[in-house]
């Protein structure tokens, strides 16, 4: 079996990873770490939990303990998708170079420009960076990269979902061309194929699982929920995951719960802390210190249950996470094997639970695409309450009294249904001789026309009547003769 003393590192790198209590590297530690102290390009593909940083850190220090640094002109680069995960490795080259000097320079928003800029005025061995802080170092004129000797890319399928590609490509350019670049990734999408064709000459591609796997020590399983109404589903989802919390016991010592939104995050872990859970959230509109020191809590066990948006599903380190559960579906696959890889970590077991929603199977069903397995199904498609309910609860609306309609149609039917009768009784019976006498039905439609223009007129004769009485009743507009037809009724007109 391979140990890290048969890796050729620089003794002062094995006395740290010694006190750490590591004697046997992870696959992907064995892979890379050799061809990286040759100096080659190296292209590590490997799920999360498998030591990825540390196959690039500590062939790093060993490489980099003899040099020194000038001013504003650090001799390698690490890039990281997020302030956490940039601040992790930061940590892991304080742990593995404790014996070696080199300076170190950590660029994340949240901070000082000051603070960092002084940091790299006294020259930096060793400088981390998000890819959007480093650019605006550069173009304040602050750091050069014309010195940078290894350049280390880690989380680059994150970097592509969060839009850093053209980032890292500028960043690349800024770079001398005989640099060394160590590529690491979980997952290999085309757009990062295409990179590592562009930017990495003849790498040592070490591939440890297939890619887009999730750990063998993690218990999968999914639970289908349908929610009793569209403005209770928020309400019936958060008591699902608490019932799910409370189904687990004591097996759940610890969880990380992960949120689409940032709106949700907050949401569920104000929930969480009603009901007397001990819950905080992490996204990515809380200020640094307040995210440093809610994974501090969640680190040493002072806090219980992580909600998180998936700021923090990369390449974090938590040990000892025992549960992860997905209170929604991510809607891209990838990150379904980020999230999960934050239990099971170590050889050690895990749990994963996720909570889909009728309208997330698509994107469960892509999930389980790109694991090439069908997630378990925890139980029945869950409804939080009975359709009974809402069938007993129909009857009830249907004996509640209609509203009056408050439209004018109905009230003026009822006066002219009224109108058309009693101008039927009302009409003079004209006798006239048999053979004269006009048709039922063209006596009918006469009544009807006489009476369509009696109502017609009927509302306009408020202001006219008035004027017309003032006139001495001559119509208003046709002089002093009137053409004698006006005079006539529909009745004589008709008999002429």
């Amino acid at each position: 079996m391979t140990k890290f003393s048969d890796l050729n590192l620089d003794p002062k790198v094995l006395k740290a990873v010694a006190d750490t209590g590591y004697e046997t590297p992870t696959p992907i530690q064995a892979g890379a770490i050799p061809p990286a102290l040759e100096g080659r390009d190296v292209l590590g593909i490997a799920q999360t939990g498998t030591g990825k940083t540390a196959s690039f850190t500590l062939p790093m220090i060993s490489m980099l303990a003899r040099g020194r640094a000038r001013a504003r002109m650090p001799r390698s680069l690490v890039l990281c998708p997020t302030r956490e995960l940039a601040a992790q490795v930061a940590e892991n080259f304080d742990a593995y170079a404790k014996y070696v000097k080199l300076n170190k320079a950590l660029l994340i928003g949240g901070v000082s420009f000051k603070e960092q800029e002084a940091v790299i005025n006294r020259g930096a061995d060793v400088l981390i960076a998000t890819p959007g802080r480093l650019l605006d170092h550069f173009e304040r004129g602050k750091l050069l990269l014309t010195g940078v000797q290894i350049m280390v890319v880690d989380e680059a399928d994150r970097m592509l979902d969060m839009g850093f590609i053209p980032d890292i490509e500028r960043i690349f350019s800024l770079t001398p061309f005989t640099r060394q670049t160590l590529f690491f990734s979980a997952t290999m999408a085309p757009e990062i194929e295409r990179i590592t064709n562009t930017f990495l000459s003849n790498p040592a591609r070490i591939e440890v699982a297939r890619q887009a796997t999730t750990s063998e020590n993690i218990t999968q399983s999914v639970v289908m929920f349908k929610g009793s109404r569209k403005d209770r589903e928020g309400t019936e989802k958060r008591k699902l995951l608490r019932d799910l919390i409370e189904g687990e016991g004591e097996k759940c010592k610890n969880a990380i719960i992960f949120c689409n939104r940032k709106i949700d995050v907050d949401t569920v872990a104000k929930s969480m802390k009603k009901y007397g859970l001990d819950a905080a959230a992490i996204h990515g509109d809380l200020e640094q210190s307040h995210r440093m020191r809610t994974l501090d809590g969640f680190r040493d066990g002072t806090l219980r249950f992580l909600v998180a948006s998936d700021v923090a599903a990369r390449g974090l380190d938590i040990p000892n996470v025992s549960h992860v559960f997905n209170y929604d579906v991510p809607s891209h696959a990838e990150d379904y094997v980020h999230r999960i890889g934050r239990t099971g970590r170590a050889g050690k077991k895990g749990t994963a639970i996720m909570i889909c929603s009728t309208r997330d199977e698509r994107n469960l069903t892509d999930i389980e695409a790109l694991v090439k397995h069908q997630i378990p199904r925890g139980g029945e498609e869950l409804v939080s309450e009975p359709e009974t309910a809402a069938a007993t609860s129909k009857p009830e609306t249907e004996e509640k009294p209609k509203r009056p309609s408050r439209s004018r149609k109905p009230k003026s039917a009822a006066p002219k249904a009224e109108i058309v009768e009693a101008t039927k009784e009302d009409a003079p019976k004209q006798e006239t001789p048999a053979a004269s006498q006009p048709s039922d039905t063209q006596n009918e439609q006469a009544q009807s026309r006489s009476q369509q223009n009696e109502r017609k007129n009927t509302p306009r004769t408020n202001d006219n009547t008035r004027n017309n009485n003032q006139r001495g009743g001559q119509p208003v507009g046709l002089g002093t003769d009137m053409p004698t037809f006006i005079a006539k009724s529909f009745e004589e007109r008709m008999e002429n």
